[in-house]
């Protein structure tokens, strides 16, 4: 049977977690979203498994670094059992709170060497890989997954996989691969996980806000929700779960809060190895996320994204989110307005946007 998960920040309530993004969730991130309010676990950027591949040393900060007070799964991506386990051995002898593979990265580039989401496709080599992880790891294997690959045709016997491996946690991202993040997500595919496996799970998948958590939590019976995107463009996110599972008033947040919050990720991601340049194109992709919810139009992402410097920056900065600093950062982001370079809004149509082409 499943092993029992590290305590919650509130026991009880449903769990949090931060998804996994590469180049994102490091540990200077980490130190960020914990200054706003923790989620109950971390999980690492992956580790990318191979023949010659060691556990990246700027992910194993993350773990050995970590002050945030809460625990941290290291996440690995790979398809050979014989590096896969041996990465896990090497893992192991740092402070991780457990082992999760990765069964879900949909980045054409990834599947196509037939690890993360591209395994979907085959049940029996997943089977072979939770089978050996499963005996590799002594305390808790969780895994991350999509419901299928372009369809749901092998969903349940990779459930049934996950059953027979004792798999700890189960987070379940509500669209397939082929979807990428452009679909609807399926939560009753997630509320079906939820009612075949023995593991708790974790819904994952387009979770907005603090009261599209409750009611993902709600329609799915899961036992949690996983945040990526929105925990970068809202790092308040899961103080205001918190909040909103226990009947609470929700955090009302500014734009003077958010200014205050990219100062804080400028300094935090600042380092002597970084070019200004670098630095300040590192920062347009968080603030690609964080102007989903500055304005309806897109102004701000319009002009953050013209800067090179981090005077320009946050010159920009100051002129949209300090005109009205008591203005509310509105939970769930402003409707059309899009987290994509060169692409504020569906009728942005010069610059080649679309709906139908937005992966991230």
């Amino acid at each position: 049977m499943p092993a029992a998960l590290p305590a919650p920040i509130v026991p009880g309530q449903p769990l949090t977690a931060l998804a996994p993004m590469q180049d994102v969730t490091d540990l200077a991130f980490m130190r960020v979203i914990a200054h706003y309010g923790a989620p109950d676990y971390f999980v690492t950027e992956f580790f990318r498994v191979h023949s010659q591949s060691r556990p990246e040393k700027h992910i194993i900060r993350s773990i050995d670094e970590n002050q945030t007070g809460r625990p941290v799964f290291a996440q690995l991506i790979g398809e050979n059992i014989h590096d896969l386990t041996r990465t896990t051995e090497e893992l192991l002898r740092h402070p991780v709170a457990g082992i999760d593979l990765n069964l879900g990265c949909p980045a054409p580039k990834v599947y196509k060497k037939n690890v993360g989401g591209g395994l979907l496709r085959e049940p029996a080599k997943i089977a072979e890989i939770l089978t050996a992880l499963r005996a590799t790891v002594p305390g808790l294997f969780t895994v991350k997954m999509r419901i299928g690959f372009e369809d749901t045709r092998h969903f349940d016997e990779i459930l049934s996989i996950v059953n027979d491996n004792n798999v700890d946690l189960l987070s379940v991202h509500g669209r397939t691969v082929k979807e990428m993040y452009r679909s609807d997500v399926h939560y009753d595919w997630i509320a079906h996980a939820v009612s075949r496996v023995r593991c708790p799970v974790l819904a994952n998948g387009n979770v907005t806000s603090a009261v599209k958590a409750a009611d993902v939590v709600a329609t799915t019976k899961a036992a949690g929700v996983m945040i990526g995107r929105h925990a970068i463009r809202n790092p308040w996110i899961f103080r205001q779960c918190r909040e909103r599972f226990s009947g609470q008033p929700i955090s009302r947040i500014t734009l003077s809060d958010v200014r205050e919050y990219i100062e804080r990720l400028f300094h935090a991601t600042k380092h002597d190895g970084i070019p200004e340049r670098a630095h300040v194109n590192k920062m347009k992709k968080y603030l690609n996320f964080v102007g989903q919810s500055v304005d309806a139009t897109g102004a701000f992402l319009h002009d953050m994204r013209r800067t090179e410097t981090p005077v320009e920056l946050f010159a920009a900065c100051d002129r949209h989110l300090l005109a009205e600093p008591a203005k509310e950062f509105p939970s769930e982001p402003y409707p059309g307005v899009i987290a994509r370079p060169n692409c504020e809004t569906p009728d942005s149509a010069s610059n080649g946007c679309s709906l139908e082409n937005v992966t991230a």
